[in-house]
């Protein structure tokens, strides 16, 4: 197999990738992107896996990729690979971007990167011992949105901060997803998977936006106390029931020392700040409400760039990202695309992404933390920690 290059930047020829999974994302999103004209000099996507083997085919016709493999195994043992995106259901992440690593590929991986801190410890582990790069969606820290915020409050915009509160609801939105309502062997996506055991359920779906934007701001967290059950036991799909076997219900209290507190929520329906994933932060002299100061517009780079649109347009908001330009506005999901060429910028020119598997990992203890806090009924202490930029 022709192997990645470790031993320093790749300076010539795109970055070769797989793409592990031909779900809905992938279909959206991650194949419109990568396979955009202005970025085939940098990345080429050159191999898809995933079991629905068909649906892989028919994709990779549709996208003009060259491969198309039923496992991740048979897709690294045809060759050619650098990396690989990691789009399967979030319990499967840990497995593939490890077996990726152990290939010797250098890996993104889609929110969140596992389920458990032991699984993540591993991955970043194994990327040290051979010299590989790890990229962690969701790269909330990459927003300037999020970089303003950070500095507002280090400038005291709103006196001494106090409390924040920060989370997402589920909804019904995995069930009415476009692709799972389409026909032919692209659509009838099954989302059974959101509502299971393990890796489903809001929490390390959605609010692990918001967890990546909070602790982007304030910083890590020191102690996690919750409660969590299950409100929806049933839900529906193409005509048949779906069990909840994942909470969907789970309220979160972190403490970040020195008195400062959030509520975090991964809740089955309801909300507070219309921004999706922004966390509101209450302060002695004022309050931080996502892009607003006490109501007010913040200023941020790239601002001009959302004008047109509402603050709670999520896509008009990513259009600040270093890499969304020309077509790639008008394509969802366009922050998973700028994840994906943080590793590209990362491997071929050197350039660390900030979008670190550290600042993953921390995230996925905050909410491995809640669980263990709402089964034992007691505060449950972090562990881990992560470096925010200056």
């Amino acid at each position: 197999m022709d192997g990645p290059l470790t031993d320093g930047p790749l300076t010539d020829g795109p970055l070769r990738i797989g793409v592990v999974g031909v779900g809905a994302l992938t279909l959206r999103a991650v194949l419109p992107h990568l396979t955009q004209a202005d970025v085939t000099d940098r990345v080429r996507v050159v191999a898809l896996c995933d079991p629905a083997l068909e649906r892989a085919r028919e994709a990779a016709a549709r996208f003009g990729v060259p491969g198309a493999h039923p496992s991740l195994g048979e897709m690294i043992a045809a060759g050619g690979l650098d990396a690989v995106t990691v789009v399967s259901p979030i319990g499967l992440h840990f497995a593939h971007a490890r077996e990726a690593l152990r290939a010797g590929l250098h890996v993104h991986v889609n929110k969140t990167m596992t389920t458990t801190v032991a699984e993540a410890d591993e991955l970043i582990a194994l990327a040290a011992e051979r010299g590989l790069r790890i990229v962690a969606s969701p790269g909330e820290v990459l927003r300037p949105q999020v970089t303003a915020m950070r500095r507002l409050l280090r400038e005291g915009a709103i006196g001494e901060v106090a409390w924040a509160e920060c989370g997402c609801a589920f909804g019904t939105y995995h069930e009415e997803e476009p692709e799972r309502a389409a026909e032919g062997s692209l659509g009838g996506i099954d989302p059974s998977w959101y509502f299971r055991l393990p890796g489903g359920g809001p929490m390390y779906d959605m609010t692990s936006y918001a967890l990546h934007q909070l602790t982007a701001v304030l910083g890590p967290a020191r102690r996690v106390t919750a409660f969590s059950g299950r409100r929806v036991p049933v839900r529906r799909f193409a005509g048949r029931d779906v069990a909840t076997e994942a909470d969907d219900n789970t309220l979160a209290l972190l403490d970040f020392g020195d008195g400062v507190f959030a509520l975090a929520f991964g809740t089955a329906g309801g909300g507070m700040n219309p921004q999706f994933g922004a966390p509101t932060i209450h302060g002695t002299k004022g309050v931080l409400d996502g892009v607003l100061l006490n109501g007010g517009p913040i200023a941020f780079e790239g601002r001009a760039e959302t004008l047109h649109a509402p603050i709670s347009d999520w896509e008009a908001q990513m259009r600040t990202l270093p890499h969304v330009t020309g077509a790639h506005r008008a394509i969802p999901e366009s922050h998973v695309f700028e994840d994906v060429m943080q590793l590209v910028d990362w491997v071929r020119e050197g350039r660390a992404s900030l979008a670190t598997a550290e600042h993953a990992r921390h995230v996925i203890e905050i909410i491995e933390a809640a669980y263990l806090s709402a089964r034992e009924g007691r505060a449950v202490d972090l562990r881990t920690t992560f470096d925010l930029p200056d």
